[in-house]
């Protein structure tokens, strides 16, 4: 028998754990831990890992959403698509000015 039983999580990187496509492996595992009663210290910090990792992409889309209209708009006056005007138009914008 090979392993694999939680698509090789042990192997996944930060990305990937970031990315969500291990959300239900990770959860799978703190399941299995938990059930193991003399881990449960091990299954706390996997669900607290898991409930982490939903946390900060919640914060990263909420940050990217607030700069997303900056980003835009530097992105078109550095491109010659726009005017340092309208970049500060922006950043009143995101201000709240």
């Amino acid at each position: 028998m090979s392993g694999g039983s939680y698509n090789y999580l042990c192997f996944k990187d930060s990305a990937q754990l970031l990315s969500g496509e291990a959300d239900n492996d990770l959860q799978e595992m703190a399941d299995s831990l938990a059930k193991l009663k003399y881990a449960n210290d091990v299954a706390k910090e996997t669900q607290d890992l898991l409930l982490t990792i939903r946390q900060d992409r919640n914060r990263i889309e909420v940050s990217k959403k607030r700069l997303e209209d900056i980003w835009h708009s530097l992105e078109w006056w550095v491109s010659n698509d726009s005017s340092e005007d309208d970049f500060k138009e922006s950043l009143k914008k995101y201000r709240g000015d």
